[in-house]
């Protein structure tokens, strides 16, 4: 099973290569220089003709929240465009595609975690363009699924945990918001879940399969409780901790807003393809020990 991924560097990616090794899996990285999701639509479908796929996964966006705000072209150029280039490639080859979304499509004005039949309202500029990506990506391909995760962590690349103990080795204290909530996940798990999703697209062409579908890490946090959980996973290993300050987030204001809500239910993903996620505390354990055995 070849896996064409778009994306070098990111969470997502690397995570692939790992859980892949050793499996009859083959991922393909697409990414920066040679693939670039702004490019002409003609020049990412020649990218992923020549890559040969037996399933793509769409993992590569434009990330940057706040910056978004300002820089609304690029976003939508990558979010939507991009995906609607690979989209209508994924349909001319005839393979499944598996695109990644965010929590961000929802306001995080609801009190329970979201379904995926919750009407979308995103309050900024990412959120609008991953909303637009998914509805270009349905729209041109059938065979394909979006798949909606939050508070995305690993022992790779930029994230909420390698922040917090970066911080800890300087600072004995740290302010962390308190008032949105949301459920940690391990992109290591996510790349799991891929895995299985691929093979049972592959393996069914049943419709149900298909269409929007929620994966986060069991169980919920909050940013502060999410951080006081690393310190004490790191505390474990014999590394850096710190006092968790709780802050609201208007204390903390961003160019973007932030859902105060961002818990995501991930039951249809369980009957549907039979992927359900570890609690987030185990996965978080295994990550914070990687990350401190490297350091």
């Amino acid at each position: 099973m070849r896996i064409v991924v778009t994306g070098r560097e990111g969470q997502v990616v690397r995570s692939l290569l790992e859980r892949a090794a050793g499996s009859d899996a083959v991922i393909i990285p697409l990414g920066r220089p040679d693939f670039n999701l702004a490019a002409a639509p003609n020049a990412i479908e020649a990218a992923i003709e020549a890559a040969q796929p037996d399933v793509i996964v769409s993992a590569a966006a434009y990330t940057q929240v706040d910056k978004a705000e300002t820089q609304s072209d690029l976003a939508f150029a990558v979010n939507e465009a991009g995906p609607r280039a690979i989209a209508r490639q994924a349909r001319k080859l005839d393979v499944p595609l598996i695109h990644l979304s965010t929590d961000y499509v929802f306001d995080g004005a609801k009190t329970s975690p979201y379904l995926e039949t919750d009407n979308p309202h995103p309050q900024g500029v990412y959120g609008a363009s991953k909303l637009a990506g998914e509805h270009a990506v349905l729209t041109e391909s059938r065979n394909s699924v979006v798949l909606r995760t939050a508070w995305v962590y690993s022992p790779f690349g930029s994230n909420f945990v390698k922040t917090m103990l970066k911080l800890a080795a300087d600072r004995n204290e740290i302010r962390v918001v308190s008032d949105q909530h949301g459920n940690p996940t391990s992109a290591l798990d996510i790349a799991d879940g891929i895995l299985r999703i691929a093979a049972n697209l592959l393996a069914q062409p049943d419709p149900e399969l298909r269409g929007v579908f929620h994966m986060t890490g069991g169980g919920e946090a909050t940013w502060a409780e999410f951080a006081e959980a690393i310190f004490a996973a790191s505390a474990d290993c014999g590394g850096p901790k710190a006092k968790v300050k709780r802050i609201c987030a208007s204390d903390y204001p961003t160019a973007a807003r932030r859902p105060a809500n961002s818990r995501l239910d991930s039951r249809k993903l369980a009957a549907t393809h039979g992927v359900v996620l570890p609690d987030w505390h185990s996965s978080l354990g295994k990550v914070v020990a990687r990350l401190t055995d490297a350091d």
